[in-house]
Protein backbone atom coordinates (compact mmCIF):
# COMPACT_ATOMS: atom_id res chain seq x y z
CA UNK A 1 0.00 0.00 0.00
CA UNK A 2 1.02 3.62 -0.91
CA UNK A 3 1.86 5.88 1.69
CA UNK A 4 0.98 9.29 1.59
CA UNK A 5 3.12 12.06 2.10
CA UNK A 6 2.01 13.90 5.55
CA UNK A 7 1.30 17.93 5.80
CA UNK A 8 4.31 19.81 7.58
CA UNK A 9 4.29 22.69 9.84
CA UNK A 10 7.46 24.46 11.26
CA UNK A 11 8.74 27.52 13.38
CA UNK A 12 12.20 28.16 14.97
CA UNK A 13 14.07 30.13 17.39
CA UNK A 14 18.08 30.22 17.04
CA UNK A 15 18.63 26.98 18.78
CA UNK A 16 15.47 24.88 17.74
CA UNK A 17 13.17 24.24 15.79
CA UNK A 18 9.47 23.35 16.48
CA UNK A 19 7.66 20.88 13.90
CA UNK A 20 4.24 19.61 13.47
CA UNK A 21 3.13 16.51 11.15
CA UNK A 22 -0.65 17.85 10.88
CA UNK A 23 -2.54 14.17 11.00
CA UNK A 24 -4.97 13.35 13.54
CA UNK A 25 -5.22 10.02 15.66
CA UNK A 26 -2.22 8.81 14.51
CA UNK A 27 -1.32 5.42 15.64
CA UNK A 28 1.37 2.78 14.86
CA UNK A 29 4.20 5.28 14.68
CA UNK A 30 7.41 4.92 13.73
CA UNK A 31 9.83 8.04 14.35
CA UNK A 32 13.59 7.94 13.79
CA UNK A 33 15.77 11.04 14.12
CA UNK A 34 19.18 11.81 13.00
CA UNK A 35 21.71 14.63 13.27
CA UNK A 36 20.45 15.43 9.50
CA UNK A 37 16.88 13.79 8.52
CA UNK A 38 13.68 13.15 10.13
CA UNK A 39 11.76 10.01 8.91
CA UNK A 40 8.05 8.88 10.08
CA UNK A 41 5.76 6.62 9.41
CA UNK A 42 2.22 6.02 10.99
CA UNK A 43 -1.19 5.69 9.93
CA UNK A 44 -4.15 8.51 10.39
CA UNK A 45 -7.99 7.73 10.09
CA UNK A 46 -6.87 4.43 8.71
CA UNK A 47 -4.57 5.40 5.94
CA UNK A 48 -0.20 5.08 5.69
CA UNK A 49 1.40 7.93 5.76
CA UNK A 50 4.97 8.91 6.23
CA UNK A 51 7.77 12.28 5.98
CA UNK A 52 11.17 11.88 5.27
CA UNK A 53 13.03 15.16 4.74
CA UNK A 54 16.44 16.17 5.06
CA UNK A 55 17.48 19.14 7.36
CA UNK A 56 18.65 22.69 6.07
CA UNK A 57 21.04 22.16 9.18
CA UNK A 58 22.49 19.63 11.46
CA UNK A 59 20.35 19.15 14.57
CA UNK A 60 21.43 17.57 17.80
CA UNK A 61 19.53 14.51 17.95
CA UNK A 62 21.43 12.93 20.69
CA UNK A 63 20.26 16.14 23.14
CA UNK A 64 18.00 15.18 25.83
CA UNK A 65 15.62 18.12 25.79
CA UNK A 66 15.06 17.25 21.92
CA UNK A 67 11.01 15.27 22.48
CA UNK A 68 8.10 14.70 20.47
CA UNK A 69 4.36 13.56 21.51
CA UNK A 70 1.07 12.15 19.54
CA UNK A 71 -1.54 14.67 19.97
CA UNK A 72 -4.87 13.91 19.56
CA UNK A 73 -4.54 16.38 16.38
CA UNK A 74 -1.24 16.26 15.47
CA UNK A 75 2.06 14.73 16.24
CA UNK A 76 4.49 17.50 17.66
CA UNK A 77 8.28 18.09 17.43
CA UNK A 78 10.76 20.02 19.57
CA UNK A 79 14.15 19.39 18.03
CA UNK A 80 17.97 20.76 19.12
CA UNK A 81 19.76 22.73 16.30
CA UNK A 82 23.42 21.45 16.33
CA UNK A 83 25.93 23.58 17.53
CA UNK A 84 27.96 25.72 14.72
CA UNK A 85 30.88 23.78 13.74
CA UNK A 86 32.67 27.04 12.70
CA UNK A 87 35.45 27.99 15.23
CA UNK A 88 34.59 31.99 14.96
CA UNK A 89 30.71 31.21 14.57
CA UNK A 90 29.16 30.54 18.67
CA UNK A 91 25.98 31.97 17.97
CA UNK A 92 23.13 29.88 16.68
CA UNK A 93 21.25 31.84 13.47
CA UNK A 94 18.01 31.40 11.91
CA UNK A 95 17.92 29.05 9.04
CA UNK A 96 16.10 30.60 5.63
CA UNK A 97 14.37 27.42 5.49
CA UNK A 98 13.56 23.83 7.03
CA UNK A 99 14.79 21.57 4.33
CA UNK A 100 18.03 20.91 2.38
CA UNK A 101 15.58 20.09 -0.58
CA UNK A 102 13.61 23.70 -1.70
CA UNK A 103 11.38 22.30 -4.53
CA UNK A 104 10.15 19.21 -1.46
CA UNK A 105 10.06 22.49 1.51
CA UNK A 106 7.88 24.29 -1.34
CA UNK A 107 5.40 21.32 -1.52
CA UNK A 108 5.36 20.20 1.75
CA UNK A 109 6.56 22.43 4.09
CA UNK A 110 3.88 25.53 5.58
CA UNK A 111 5.30 27.90 8.08
CA UNK A 112 3.52 27.90 11.70
CA UNK A 113 2.32 31.35 11.87
CA UNK A 114 1.11 30.33 15.42
CA UNK A 115 4.53 29.70 16.91
CA UNK A 116 6.60 32.07 14.30
CA UNK A 117 8.65 34.53 15.64
CA UNK A 118 10.87 37.22 13.62
CA UNK A 119 14.49 36.86 14.53
CA UNK A 120 14.47 40.46 15.53
CA UNK A 121 11.56 39.39 18.09
CA UNK A 122 12.94 36.07 19.26
CA UNK A 123 14.46 38.01 22.67
CA UNK A 124 11.20 39.55 23.71
CA UNK A 125 9.20 36.89 22.25
CA UNK A 126 11.49 34.05 24.42
CA UNK A 127 11.31 29.82 23.48
CA UNK A 128 8.91 28.08 22.39
CA UNK A 129 5.74 26.50 25.02
CA UNK A 130 6.55 23.20 25.30
CA UNK A 131 4.34 22.41 27.70
CA UNK A 132 2.15 20.54 24.87
CA UNK A 133 4.77 17.62 25.00
CA UNK A 134 5.32 17.25 28.94
CA UNK A 135 5.31 13.39 28.99
CA UNK A 136 6.09 13.05 25.73
CA UNK A 137 9.04 10.31 23.99
CA UNK A 138 12.79 11.45 24.90
CA UNK A 139 14.31 11.33 21.34
CA UNK A 140 18.13 11.92 23.12
CA UNK A 141 18.17 8.39 24.44
CA UNK A 142 17.12 7.33 28.00
CA UNK A 143 19.58 8.38 29.99
CA UNK A 144 18.09 11.99 29.52
CA UNK A 145 14.73 11.37 30.66
CA UNK A 146 12.88 14.05 32.66
CA UNK A 147 13.62 13.66 36.15
CA UNK A 148 16.32 10.99 35.96
CA UNK A 149 19.09 13.53 36.52
CA UNK A 150 18.17 14.53 39.71
CA UNK A 151 18.16 11.00 41.24
CA UNK A 152 21.79 11.34 41.87
CA UNK A 153 20.78 14.17 44.27
CA UNK A 154 17.73 12.94 45.76
CA UNK A 155 16.73 14.84 48.81
CA UNK A 156 18.19 13.03 52.13
CA UNK A 157 20.99 11.24 49.82
CA UNK A 158 24.35 13.47 50.40
CA UNK A 159 24.57 11.44 53.65
CA UNK A 160 24.45 8.65 52.12
CA UNK A 161 27.80 9.12 50.80
CA UNK A 162 29.19 9.12 54.84
CA UNK A 163 27.80 5.69 54.43
CA UNK A 164 31.30 4.75 53.24
CA UNK A 165 32.56 4.11 56.33
CA UNK A 166 29.37 2.91 58.02
CA UNK A 167 28.26 5.42 60.85
CA UNK A 168 25.91 2.73 62.20
CA UNK A 169 28.61 0.29 62.51
CA UNK A 170 30.94 2.84 64.64
CA UNK A 171 27.63 3.87 66.60
CA UNK A 172 26.99 -0.16 67.45
CA UNK A 173 30.72 -0.24 68.72
CA UNK A 174 30.16 2.83 70.06
CA UNK A 175 26.91 1.43 71.95
CA UNK A 176 28.94 -1.38 73.01
CA UNK A 177 31.18 0.35 74.48
CA UNK A 178 29.05 2.77 76.51
CA UNK A 179 27.50 -0.10 77.78
CA UNK A 180 30.75 -1.79 79.07
CA UNK A 181 31.38 1.20 80.93
CA UNK A 182 27.78 1.88 82.00
CA UNK A 183 28.44 -2.33 83.28
CA UNK A 184 31.75 -1.49 84.60
CA UNK A 185 30.15 1.87 86.73
CA UNK A 186 27.39 -0.79 87.70
CA UNK A 187 30.29 -3.11 89.34
CA UNK A 188 31.57 0.06 91.24
CA UNK A 189 28.11 0.53 92.39
CA UNK A 190 27.87 -2.88 93.57
CA UNK A 191 29.60 -1.76 96.29
CA UNK A 192 26.32 -0.86 97.87
CA UNK A 193 25.14 -4.00 97.30
CA UNK A 194 24.66 -6.27 100.31
CA UNK A 195 27.61 -8.78 101.37
CA UNK A 196 29.81 -6.28 99.29
CA UNK A 197 30.73 -3.24 101.28
CA UNK A 198 28.87 -5.34 104.55
CA UNK A 199 32.88 -7.07 104.52
CA UNK A 200 34.25 -3.98 106.31
CA UNK A 201 31.12 -3.81 108.42
CA UNK A 202 31.78 -7.76 109.55
CA UNK A 203 35.43 -6.84 110.28
CA UNK A 204 34.04 -3.80 112.50
CA UNK A 205 32.20 -6.01 114.11
CA UNK A 206 34.55 -8.70 115.15
CA UNK A 207 36.65 -5.97 116.49
CA UNK A 208 33.37 -4.92 118.62
CA UNK A 209 32.99 -8.86 119.70
CA UNK A 210 36.96 -9.06 121.13
CA UNK A 211 35.90 -6.33 122.76
CA UNK A 212 33.22 -7.81 124.33
CA UNK A 213 35.28 -11.15 125.54
CA UNK A 214 36.50 -10.68 129.63
CA UNK A 215 39.89 -10.46 130.00
CA UNK A 216 42.17 -13.50 130.92
CA UNK A 217 43.93 -13.75 133.97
Amino acid sequence: MTSNTAPIKWAQRSDSLYITIALPDVKDEAITLTDSELHFKGTSEDKPYEVNIKFFQPVDSSNTESTYKVLPRSVQFYIIKAKSEKEDDDEEEFWPRLLEDKLLEKNQVKIDWDRYVDEDEEEEAGGFDTSALEGGMGMGGMGGMPGMEGMGGMPGMEGMGGMGGMPGMDMEALMKQMGNLGGAEGMGGMGGMPGVPGEADEVDSDDDDEDDLPDLE
